[in-house]
Order: structure tokens, then sequence, then C-alpha cells
């Protein structure tokens, strides 16, 4: 006799292939969905009924097993599979992958955070990494020193053209060769100056400071008291307050290699400015060491002889630091910066400087990335018979310097094989008053290193040879690219060479991902059977290691999905079988009724 029971059996059958159908169908849907991850569903037997449960072995039978029948299937639940999937490149920055069981975590605009293996991120509006549906890409933030700061989880930021970052220099090194055969110096540059009219300054108009005999000018004398030499039978003042000595296109060097325009130089002429005043400023615009004295018994710096008002300029020695300064090099300004005079003082260059030496240039940076022009260069000083050499550095401002362009001089060692025996670095000190930036700029000048060094052989071709090998600090320069590590640290390329770390992605990682609960959209929360989320970054814990510019692939297997599909037709196919036989007993049964 047909039964009812039947029906329903088939009719679960349906039901469960059914479901296993919708199973594969979103599967095969998600076939192109970046990190989607498959699922299966899995059946299970309904209640049995039960005609007998059997019975144990006695001594006239051997038992008997159970008698049941089962009234159909149900779906008993789903497993997703979190495998990795392939790693396909996309060479966009912006895309990243995970190689291991790590999730990325992303915010919603609640404060909620959720979990998903879809790395395609894109900047906001506020440079913030975001996934498609708007959450935010959390990870590990950095300090004003670019150091990853692990102290709390914050959305990720990259200001691609905006971030600018400079860097001051705290070592330049040098390399080359000074020529130990080079000739030592005897004598520095040695010019005079005095007053257009060839008679010194002039004679004194003021009465303060008094004189100590008639036409004679003294250091403390005023700059406002002196009479001008070129306008006879009258008294006219050579300078007034308010009017400014300007030294331009003065050089320093005597060839090609070595020579080079003085950076310009000016002395702001008030009530109170001396004579002395202005020596020292003569002495500052040159470079002058004062108080070295060369084996002609010449001391260098700048004195007056006080009957002639003649000044007379002993310079550093070596070729390097010979002066060629003319009359046209000095101008006279007024109050508005207009030209009052030109050729201002005749020169007289009765000495030339000499002395093996060489120098170069090169670029440091300050704090604020501006750049600060520099010369280094060195002359023989001594040849020790049988002991080495020993040279004199100099260091010096390139450029308008608010003091003396001399920032240092020093004596540096060689031994009798060339090699240098003073390693303890050149120290410069810069000031930066006025620019905004820390002041000093105070960096060490390297003679030595893994790059290269300084040494003092003997050179047949008769020169003496220095360049700047290696300067760090950097100026301004604009974040323009980024990358992301294996290990979540993100790097940012900028415009003047820079990398500095901008940030690190963290990865959660769960003792059962498969009891994460789906949300759509390829994220997902935590679920009761999941675990809490273990944060940590990639290549830590188990987390598995980032892969920049990647996606990483559904992990759907077509052929497996497509052998699934044809099991649940079948499966269903079958089960309307049982549903239409059925049917036909019934039709029988009503058939002998009537």
């Amino acid at each position: 006799m047909a039964s009812t029971t039947a029906l329903f059996s088939g009719l679960s059958g349906l039901n469960a292939n059914s479901r296993m159908i919708e199973v594969i169908g979103n599967n095969i849907s998600n076939v192109n969905t970046t990190a989607f991850k498959t699922n299966r569903v899995l059946f299970s037997s309904t209640f049995n009924r039960t005609f007998s449960i059997g019975s144990a072995p006695a001594d006239t039978t051997g038992g008997t097993n159970p008698g049941q029948i089962g009234l159909g299937v149900q779906a008993a639940g789903t497993q997703r599979n979190f495998g990795n999937g392939a790693i396909n490149g996309t060479g966009d920055s912006r895309d990243l992958a995970i190689e291991g069981e790590g999730f990325f975590i992303v915010q919603r605009g609640s404060g909620e955070s959720v979990y998903t293996r879809a790395g395609s991120f894109r900047p906001n509006s506020t440079n913030e990494l975001v996934a498609l549906s708007g959450e935010r890409l959390m990870g590990y933030g950095i300090d004003t020193r670019f150091n990853i700061d692990t102290s709390s989880v914050k959305p990720v930021s990259i200001p691609v053209g905006s971030l600018t970052i400079a860097e001051p220099t705290t070592t330049a090194r040098l390399s080359g060769n000074l020529n130990a055969k080079g000739t030592p110096p005897t004598r520095g540059a040695q010019i005079a100056l005095q007053a257009s009219a060839g008679g010194g300054f002039g004679v004194i108009t003021g009465a303060a400071p008094a004189p100590t005999a008639p036409n004679v000018v003294e250091a403390t004398t005023r700059l406002v008291d002196l009479d001008d030499p070129n306008i006879a039978g009258t008294v006219t003042s050579l300078f007034t307050a308010g009017q400014t000595i300007r030294i331009t296109g003065a050089k320093k060097g005597v060839d090609n290699v070595n020579s080079r325009n003085l950076p310009d130089a000016s002395l702001a002429i008030t009530s109170t400015t001396t004579v002395q005043d202005y020596m020292n400023f003569l002495r500052d615009a040159f470079g002058i060491v004062a108080g070295q004295t060369n084996p002609n018994a010449q001391t260098t710096g700048v004195s007056l002889n006080a009957l002639t008002g003649v000044i007379s300029v002993v310079g550093n020695s070596g070729t390097m630091n010979d002066l060629t300064v003319n009359p046209s090099n000095f101008r006279l300004l007024d109050s508005n910066g207009n030209q009052v005079a030109s050729s201002l003082f005749n020169t007289a260059k009765a000495a030339a400087a000499d002395g093996e030496s060489v120098r170069t240039s090169f670029v440091a940076y300050d704090s604020l990335g501006s750049p600060v022009n520099l010369n280094v260069g060195f002359v023989l000083e001594a040849t020790p018979g049988g002991t080495g050499t020993t040279w004199r550095y100099y260091t010096e401002a390139g450029y308008t310097y608010p003091g003396s362009i001399n920032l240092g001089t020093g004596q540096i060692n060689f031994n009798n094989e060339g090699a240098l025996l003073t390693t303890t670095p050149i120290s410069v000190a810069v000031s930066r008053n006025g620019t905004g930036a820390v002041t000093p700029l105070s960096f060490e000048v390297a003679l030595s290193g893994p790059q290269g060094s300084v040494t003092a052989f003997a050179n047949t071709s008769g020169t003496s040879s220095l360049r700047a090998q290696q300067i760090d600090g950097a100026p301004l320069g604009v974040l323009q690219s980024f990358a992301v590590g294996a290990d979540g640290i993100i790097s940012g390329a900028f415009s003047n060479g820079l990398s500095r770390n901008l940030g690190q992605v963290v990865l959660a990682k769960f003792s059962n991902p498969e009891g994460l609960v789906d949300l759509g959209g390829n994220m997902f929360r935590v679920g009761p059977n999941s675990g809490s989320a273990g944060i940590n970054v990639p290549l830590e814990g188990g987390t598995g290691k980032m892969v920049g510019g990647a996606l990483e692939l559904s992990n759907v297997d077509l052929g497996s999905e497509f052998l699934g599909l044809i099991q649940a037709q079948t499966g269903y196919s079958a089960a309307t079988r049982v549903i239409r036989t059925t049917d036909e007993l019934f039709q029988q049964l009503l058939q002998i009724g009537g």
C-alpha cells in the first residue's frame, strides 16, 4: 500500500538537493570574486521510524538487529573552505593579498571592526585606505621620527602628494689624494686698500674720537668722521650713517679648479661704526683666519697704517686662498639700496698666495631642507723629513653668511706611507639664525670610511684631488609612491630620494575561522564559535605574509563544483522519481476502490 511517508521522504530529498544546488550556484557565481571562500553543504538523515531496537544473542537465537525506516534527508549545515586562493599580481601598490591565515581588520563608520581577505583598498578624501564598501583599513601609525608606533591600532593613512619631508645633513665624506710632492706655502695674498685718490682714508672731519696727531686715522675712528679725499677744497664726509658698503664679485683661488667667487658681503654703516669694524668686516668677508704666521713672518689678518690710512690685507696661505679684489668689487649704497659710488677703494696687490692646496664644494641641508653651500680645502703646511706630511684644512660658507665665511680650521696628519693619521672627523657648525631651521646646523666631515678616504701620496702629475664622496641629508621632498612589504610595513618614497616608514598593516587571526559570520561584501564578523580576534603583524603569530601589489583570487574549484552540480541534479531527479512512483501507487489504489 502506498504511504504518505514516502511522499515526504521524496520531498525532503528535493529540498536538500535544491539547497546543495543553491550553495554550488553561489560558489560558481563568485568564481571571480576577490578572496571569495567556497562553501559546501552537508546532508544528514532525519528521524527514523523504529519497528524494533533488536535483541541480544541468547541460547536459542543469534540476536536481531534494529528494524528502522528513515524519514528522509536534511541539509545539516555548511562548511566554508578558508584555504588560500591563488595570488594575482596587479602592479597597484594599493592592492594587498595575504598568504596565510590572517584577515585584514577594517573599521566601519560605527566603529565596529569587521574582517576581510579582500585587499582591494583605495584612498578616500582624507588619504585613508578603505575597502570598496568604505570600511577603513586598520594598522599601526608612526611617530614624528617615522618609527612604527605600536601603542594603538588606527586607520592606515598614506598622504601621497601631500606629505613632505626634509632631512638635515649629519655626515659628509671626502675622498681624494693630497699631493705629498707639493710645495709648502711661503705667503698669503697681500692687498692694500686705500681711498680712490690714493691718499688713504683722508683726514678726520669730526672731533671724536680725538686723533693722536693731525690727519691720523685710528682703528677707533668712526667711518662717518672720515673726509672724502676725492673732493678738494671742502670737508665732505666719505660715509654717512644709513649707507652700506658691499663687496661683490671678489674671487678666491688662482686656477680653474680652486678659483671661485666669494659670496657677497655687506656692512651697514651707523653713527658708531669704526674703522676697526670695517677691517673686521673685510676679514670675515674674505674668510681670513687671523693670527697665523707664514714662513715669511707675515701674520694673516687686516691691519691699518694710521699715518697713511692704508689698510693691508694678508690672506690665508695656499693657492686656493689667494684673493683677487678689484676696485669694482666695492659698492657704496644709500639707505634705499641705490648705488652711491663704485670703485670706492683702490686696490694694490703686492703678492699672490702660494703653496700646494686643493678645495671641493658640496651642498648640505638644514632641518628645513634648505641648501647650504660649503667649501672644504686643504693646504700643505709642512713636510717633515721621513715622518709624513701635515696639512691644514679650511671650511668656509659658500653663500652670504652672517659673520665670517670661515667656519673652522685645523691640522690633519699623514704618515710616511700616505695613510691618514688624524681619524677624528672635521666638525662643522653653520649658523642658521633667521631661517627658522634648527641652529646651528652641525655635522661631521669624515676623511675615511668604506666609501673612500683621503690619502697623501706623491702624485706624478703634480696635482692634488679632492671630492665630496657622500653627503647625507635631503631637501624638501613630497611623498610620491609607497609599497607594502611582507611584514606589512608601508614604505614611502619621496621626491628627494628618501624612503620612510608610513605605517604597518596588522592582521587578525582566529582559532576557528569557519566560525566567522558572513556579512556579505567579503566581510566577516566574530561569531560565537570563531574565537576572538588575535591581532598581530604579518609574519608573526601564524598570520601569514603580506603581498603588496596583488590580490587573492577566489578558491572556487570549478571542476569540483560542476561534479557536485551533477550529483545534486541526480539526487533531485531521483527524489522526484520517488514522488512519482508513490503517486502511481495511490492512483492504482483508487482504481481498485472505484
